[in-house]
């Protein structure tokens, strides 16, 4: 029929969308941050809201005070054990809650910090140097913190921009991070804060006195970066019309850059490990695991009585002039305590996570050999302490718990699982240290090849293909065989 198409029509659809509450932002806020972060987290928020104080709340006096006593609540430092898996009894409400998380732990070892610099403080010591302003700042430290122990960056920048947002309240652009990222990599050693390796050599080349050998190194690693990785020599000077003698000289400077700049400043997870505060500190005490939060010098944490008095006089007065101060006081005293359950809950959460960690991979955490690690995922952790894949991500991510064995950042118990031939699973990291073991041993005059190494693994009962092996060989740091060679 003629007209039809002009024909409009209304389509009522009904669509379920889940949103977060202002309250479950802010605790997903507190729940991604560090000790470190959450300790100058709750300075501020001491400093903003009035109706928050520091210090232990005042005990009530007399039965007149009954209807304060719920803005007693307080935040402080707890011990746990293992004993305490399954705290689904655990009550934010009662007032005696710490009492009774209390009695899980026996003492904790002290383990001594070396007083050296880490990683993070030489590049910290850096940025202090620089004319950035306090956006700028945060920015970079952010950076700074997700700089991996190869000294790359490893996350890209629309991943640092979402996470600026979410966690640190932070809207920046790509672009704006990009440029502070520029900053940073003018840092030493050369390389740091690259993207990839052939940005971290691009970047060390930059570095060097101008001169003809420098502007063909830049073009080897700008335009034949694949050939270079490949050791293609011959149509590296083949395109650029070099001869033998010239070609061996330029590639002789290039294999002198340094494709691990942070190794030079120590590993984060390794020589530096002593020098990240931890956010756990576990210890095996009368053959049993216990750990406690390691909530530093974070500060108690009460509401303020004053400020309920206050408010409860304001509502006895009851005149229009005072329901301005009352709304204003109530706003302050309902911050305060949404900001303490806020940490109460990431207490909680941390530690029902730290527990089923310890749970999972128990005989790690009582022999302190990483091969003794079992397969575990974001998922087991999930369905164990009953919290989304999401939080358990939130609680893992750039967090440390120090055990007799040393410092590890709770990533380091999430390894995949490699089936043998008898169909048991093992963790990835026997199969680490197994590739360590091989190329610590093989001739170095003839390295073994990834098709060797699985082979060899073969053997062993291992079935884990070519390029599996070549993926957990660059995981562990081990070069390609030709790069080996000597």
């Amino acid at each position: 029929m003629p007209g039809l198409s002009n024909i409009q029509t209304q389509v009522q659809t009904q669509t379920q969308i889940q949103t977060l509450s202002p309250q479950q932002v802010l605790e997903a806020r507190l729940l991604a941050l560090s000790t470190l972060e959450l300790e100058e987290h709750v300075r501020a928020e001491l400093g903003d809201n009035p109706a928050l104080e520091d210090g232990p709340a005042e005990s009530s006096a007399t039965d007149n005070d009954e209807a304060v006593q719920d803005d007693d609540l307080e935040y402080g430092n707890e011990d746990y054990g293992s004993q305490n898996d399954g705290r689904d009894d655990w009550d934010d409400d009662d007032d005696d809650w710490y009492e009774r998380g209390q009695g899980g732990g026996g003492p904790v070892a002290d383990i001594p910090l070396a007083d050296t610099r880490s990683f993070y403080d030489i590049l910290y010591e850096q940025l202090r140097e620089q004319d950035l302003t306090p956006r700028q700042m945060k920015i970079a430290l952010y950076i700074i913190g997700s700089i991996d122990n190869d000294g790359i960056l490893d996350k890209d920048l629309q991943a640092i921009s979402d996470d600026l947002a979410f966690y640190h309240d932070t809207d920046a652009s790509t672009d704006e991070i990009e440029q502070v990222l520029k900053v940073i990599q003018e840092f030493d050693p050369a390389g740091i804060g690259a993207r990839n390796l052939q940005e971290c050599l691009l970047i060390q080349i930059r570095r060097k006195p101008d001169s003809e050998s420098k502007e063909l190194q830049e073009r080897i690693i700008s335009t034949m970066f694949d050939e270079f990785t490949h050791k293609r020599w011959d149509k590296i000077s083949a395109r650029l019309e070099l001869s033998k003698e010239q070609t061996d000289a330029v590639i002789a400077e290039l294999v002198k850059l340094n494709p691990r700049p942070g190794s030079s400043l120590g590993e984060t997870v390794g020589h530096s490990r002593q020098h990240i505060i931890p956010d756990f500190l576990l210890d095996n005490y009368d053959e049993e695991i216990r750990f406690t939060l390691n909530n530093g010098n974070i500060p108690q944490l009460h509401v303020s009585r004053e400020y309920s008095e206050m408010l409860e006089n304001q509502i006895k007065e009851g005149t229009s002039s005072q329901k301005a101060a009352a709304v204003y006081i109530k706003s302050k005293l309902d911050s305060a305590r949404g900001f303490i359950q806020a940490l109460r809950q990431r207490e909680q959460t941390m530690t029902r996570t730290m527990q089923a960690i310890i749970d999972l991979q128990r005989p790690f955490f009582q022999e302190g050999d990483e091969t003794l690690l079992r397969p575990m995922i974001l998922k087991d952790v999930a369905e164990k302490t009953g919290y989304d894949i999401s939080t358990i991500s939130r609680v893992t991510s750039g967090k440390y718990v120090q055990t007799p064995f040393g410092t590890f950042p709770l990533k380091a118990f999430f390894t995949d699982g490699v089936k043998t031939s008898s169909g048991e699973e093992v963790s990835v990291k026997e199969i680490h240290r197994i590739l360590r073991e091989a190329t610590d041993a093989e001739d170095h005059s003839n390295p073994l090849t990834d098709e060797q190494l699985s082979d060899m693994l073969s053997e062993r009962g291992f079935k884990v293909a070519r390029r599996t092996v070549a993926k957990y060989r660059e995981q562990i740091g081990i070069p390609v065989a030709r790069m080996r060679k000597s």
